[in-house]
């Protein structure tokens, strides 16, 4: 078995979480996939930016199976995950914990934006407590973040040019906008222990997602143009699907 140190994931307080090992794992927990399916599903579902090269899946992939966190499974009857010559990965027992420790871990990663959408994006593997403390974290990040942007947009309007101080205006109000998106999400939580969302008379945010739901998209998540300051990958009626796009690898 790999060392704490060389294993995928070893999640020690303010680890860099790897982002692509949480995602295939996130991803297996719901049904064993080939390559192929998997590299479809990073771009299309989660959104990972221009997509994951198989230059980069099948290593992690490799990695995962040497730590015992997946294996290669018998292909399934039916479907795509059928086609003969193609290795069809399952989540094993060891892969489940792995992927709860790194859902839970705290992270110190220069890319928080990307590592708390892909977390909140597997949110509903996580116990309500610590689905909120999740949150409250993200706030308390935000807040410090505001704090920031509205020192930076006080000092540039005696030093930058009007595109520069539109830009951290923009930026300013990209936070203000996470921060309301982030309180909605907090008073949802905290409404399911009396079973309401406050204000609709709906039920709180669901920890299994519908099957007919995508997992919200990373970009999404990421940059909310909505302005009533929710984003748009969490509307009051639900969750709304990511557009997809053809993989061109045969």
């Amino acid at each position: 078995m790999a060392g704490a140190s060389d294993r995928p994931g070893s999640s020690e307080q303010g680890c860099v979480i790897p982002m692509l090992e949480l995602a295939i794992l996130g991803l297996l927990t719901d049904e064993s996939l080939h390559g192929y399916e998997l590299k479809k599903q990073l771009a299309d579902t989660l959104g990972f930016a221009s997509g994951v090269s198989f230059g980069s899946l099948y290593p992690a992939l490799g990695r995962l199976e040497s730590a015992g966190a997946v294996r290669v499974v018998e292909p399934t009857p039916t479907g795509a995950s059928s086609r003969r010559g193609r290795k069809v990965y399952g989540i094993t027992a060891r892969g489940l914990s792995l992927f709860e420790e790194l859902l839970a871990a705290e992270s110190n990663s220069n890319d928080d934006d990307r590592v708390f959408a892909l977390r909140l994006a597997f949110a509903r593997h996580l116990p309500p407590d610590a689905r909120l403390g999740m949150l409250e974290r993200r706030r308390a990040r935000l807040l410090e973040r505001l704090a920031r942007l509205g020192v930076r947009v006080r000092a540039g309007r005696d030093r930058l040019d009007g595109y520069g101080q539109t830009l951290a205006e923009h930026d300013r109000d990209i936070a203000e906008r996470d921060l309301s998106w982030i309180d909605q999400l907090i008073a949802r939580e905290r409404a399911a222990t009396v079973g309401t969302t406050p204000g609709t008379g709906q039920g709180p945010i669901p920890t299994t997602a519908p099957a007919s739901a995508a997992v919200p998209s990373i970009s999404a998540m990421r940059r909310p143009k909505d302005p009533r300051g929710v984003s748009p990958a969490f509307q009051a009626e639900g969750l709304r699907p990511p557009t997809t796009q053809e993989d061109p690898t045969p």
